[in-house]
């Protein structure tokens, strides 16, 4: 599998299985397996949420899950299998889900990481996401989660 044969598509019922692996095996490891294949394939069916997969004739090369609220999406989980990393496939998924957040109207998205994942944070910082808050104990209450932001526009604003 290249990263020239790897197209993106929304995720189909009967890839929650292998969605929910590449979950266990490099977003959870560590935790408590929460994003089994029954929630994997909840979060399919949701109209509230685009799930993307990066995918070549035969395997699933990565995926993202963002939610999507009145004025903000949530970017839940985003994973691309280790031997394809560092080629642009994580920064795609991020791209075409950024686009979707700003045509459906959205001021801003949202994520949560391990603190201590550096890589992820540089990934992140790329793409123009700002950190906004430390949350110890986020994982589970064995680690620190770090949530980063990106401003797509200005926010609505509430009260008088």
């Amino acid at each position: 599998m290249t990263a020239a044969s790897i197209v993106l598509r929304l995720a189909r019922p009967d890839d929650a299985e292998a969605l929910a692996a590449l979950s266990r095996d490099l977003i959870e490891t560590g935790l408590p397996w929460r994003y089994r294949p029954e929630r994997m394939a909840r979060l399919i069916g949701s109209p509230e949420v685009s799930v993307l997969v990066a995918a070549s004739a035969r395997r699933i090369a990565g995926f993202a899950v963002m939610e999507f609220g009145d004025e903000r999406a949530h970017l839940m989980l985003l994973a691309v299998r280790p031997a394809l990393q560092r080629r642009g496939l994580g920064r795609r998924l991020v791209a075409w889900l950024l686009e979707s957040a700003q045509v459906a109207g959205m001021a801003s998205v949202h994520l949560e990481l391990r603190a201590a994942n550096e890589g992820a944070r540089a990934f992140y910082a790329t793409l123009d996401f700002v950190p906004t808050l430390q949350v110890p104990g986020y994982y589970d209450g064995r680690e620190g989660a770090l949530r980063m932001l990106r401003l797509l526009r200005v926010p609505h604003a509430t009260g008088p």
